[in-house]
């Protein structure tokens, strides 16, 4: 519970690359705390007992300021770069939160930032919990110009209508699959499917989890064009 007052938490920034270029193409906010006793803690540490006490939205209210100034910064280090979008987890506590559309609008108006460059990534289990609110509160975000994610597309209810009904821009093939993908066919064939679904659908399809060059390899040849994963984070230090 001091941990936001004592300046304990951390964000760190996984790149997103272009599979065939290396180049960059944005990143992920990636939450750490920095525990006085324990260290540097992993979101599997203290995520669940946030989310069950409430502290996820006041925490997470504070990475996407965050998160969005520091996109803010990069663009204004390197002037006439390409812009590079910056992706932000919700959780389940901050979808249902009535204050998170006022809040994205908030720090979109104070850092004057492009709201295209701005993905809000929710896992497909937390959009199926409350089918109404979550299309209800997706819309009000797509009204202000973001983008919405879902991630471990697959892992969780498989359900193809929502894909239609939620008005999404990107898929995140679940780390789970590019492993697979990896070791045999039916793997390759379930990323595949996804890539496919993706491009009927025009929606960007990100691979997670990246660790070797045989995947990056295996993601171009089913058209997959971006990903991220450990294989990348020499590529940014922030």
């Amino acid at each position: 519970r001091k941990a936001i007052e004592r300046r304990e938490l951390r964000i760190h920034y996984q790149p997103k690359v272009d599979l065939r270029t290396g180049a960059i193409i944005g990143a992920e906010a990636l939450l750490r705390w920095e525990h006085p006793d324990r260290g540097l803690l992993l979101p599997g540490e203290f995520i669940r007992v946030a989310e069950e006490s409430g502290l996820i939205v006041p925490i997470g209210r504070w990475v996407l300021d965050q998160a969005v100034r520091q996109a803010q910064r990069w663009q204004a280090e390197i002037p006439g770069r390409e812009p590079q979008y910056i992706c932000v987890n919700l959780s389940r506590r901050q979808l249902g939160d009535p204050h998170l559309v006022d809040d994205v609008a908030a720090v979109l108006k104070d850092t004057g930032i492009d709201p295209g460059l701005i993905d809000l990534e929710i896992t497909e289990s937390v959009l199926m919990d409350d089918v109404e609110m979550s299309n209800q509160t997706l819309g009000q975000l797509k009204d202000l110009g973001v983008r919405l994610v879902v991630d471990d597309f697959g892992t969780g209810y498989s359900s193809l209508s929502y894909l239609q009904r939620f008005p999404v821009d990107v898929l995140k093939i679940d780390r789970s699959f590019v492993e697979a993908a990896s070791l045999g066919a039916d793997g390759a064939a379930l990323v595949r499917a996804i890539v496919d679904i993706g491009a009927a659908l025009h929606l960007r399809v990100v691979a997670e989890g990246i660790e070797r060059e045989e995947q990056v390899a295996t993601l171009i040849a089913f058209g997959c064009e971006h990903g991220q994963g450990y294989l990348f984070l020499s590529l940014i230090h922030i």
